[in-house]
């Protein structure tokens, strides 16, 4: 397993990226084209989601391909975007064909981020659309962009002591197979190095300099009385395997493993965590081994994101950390 050419999910053949980047109002869209279709599935952990077409994307369902995937900030609203995308792509003739038309197959998931830029300011048709025309094959942009713009981390003590996310690529090839992976991080919980086991960016203590820890913070009396607010981890793996869809979906679920590696604690009561997966078709592939570099490109897209991320109004990122007097 090495490092694809780029390390960017955009190392898959026929997958395309685009964003939508609103620094003002601290939101965004990015859009996962791939125009061809791929077979598409997808798993979703967390309790609180906010997505659309997903039931499509089970097993036995009628349609396997999709044409795209929208991951959004702006909560519930967000997904609106994801009509701009459909726009695009029926311009284009891409899409289910539905004899009069073509219905383009984008399912979607967003993330809140209402509480860290203008709440009334969200992703809509318009951004989705732009998202589209700014896509392309080219590694995409990291940090505070698209879906990333206003994502934060650690948030136990709330938008106060929390730091920030950002949105991160990474990927993988073994032999002829490449997989790769972009998320948005916007978790509940801390980001960990998976290597040397400590925090990279989280909740801060609430008084002095440091890490709170959020799991041990749970455990306590200033846990169980803390506000929470939403947060979600939202992502797209994609391979150029040949997989069926049941496969697909496995892969999906094996992306989350390499969520969890990272992300301390995962998939909780707050979180709307929710990976989709791409299976373009050129290579005959094992899925173990397409899952197992799921996991791989998850993680380091994760940790990625939160070192490319850059301070907004106050919230501090990882790249801060010296001079805010934390460890990093």
């Amino acid at each position: 397993m090495t490092k694809a050419t780029h390390n960017a999910i955009t190392d898959v053949p026929g997958i395309k990226v685009g964003h939508g980047t609103d620094l003002e109002a601290l939101t965004g869209c990015t859009v996962v084209l791939c125009e061809g279709g791929a077979v598409g599935g997808v798993d979703v952990r967390g309790l609180a989601p906010g997505t659309r077409e997903t039931d499509l994307l089970r097993p036995g369902n009628l349609v396997e391909k999709v044409h795209g995937v929208l991951l959004s900030g702006g909560s519930a609203f967000g997904l609106a975007a994801a009509d701009g995308v459909m726009r695009y792509l029926e311009e284009r003739k891409i899409g289910f064909n539905v004899g009069v038309t073509v219905v383009p197959i984008v399912p979607g998931a967003i993330l809140f981020d209402l509480a860290v830029g203008d709440p009334f300011v969200r992703p809509d048709a318009a951004m989705g659309y732009a998202a589209c025309l700014n896509a392309s094959d080219a590694p995409p942009l990291e940090g505070n962009v698209g879906a990333g713009t206003g994502a934060t981390v650690g948030k136990i003590y709330g938008p106060a002591r929390c730091m920030k996310g950002g949105l991160g690529t990474a990927s993988r090839r073994s032999g002829g197979v490449v997989v790769g992976a972009i998320v948005a991080v916007n978790a509940f919980g801390d980001i960990v190095d998976p290597n040397r086991g400590h925090i990279i960016a989280g909740a801060r203590k609430l008084h002095g300099e440091g890490f709170a820890d959020t799991v041990e913070v749970m455990g306590s009396l200033a846990g169980r009385t803390a506000l929470a607010f939403a947060s979600t981890v939202i992502g797209v793996v994609a391979t150029n395997a040949r997989l069926s869809k049941a496969e697909t979906n496995v892969v999906a679920q094996a992306a989350h493993d390499g969520l969890a590696r990272v992300v301390r604690p995962a998939h909780t009561i707050f979180d709307g965590d929710t990976i989709f997966a791409l299976a373009t078709g050129a290579k005959r592939a094992n899925v173990a081994i397409v899952g197992a570099l799921a996991a791989e490109v998850m993680a380091e897209a994760i940790i990625r994101g939160v070192r490319q991320a850059e301070s907004v109004v106050g919230i501090p990122a990882a790249r801060d950390l010296n001079t805010a007097g934390i460890e990093n």
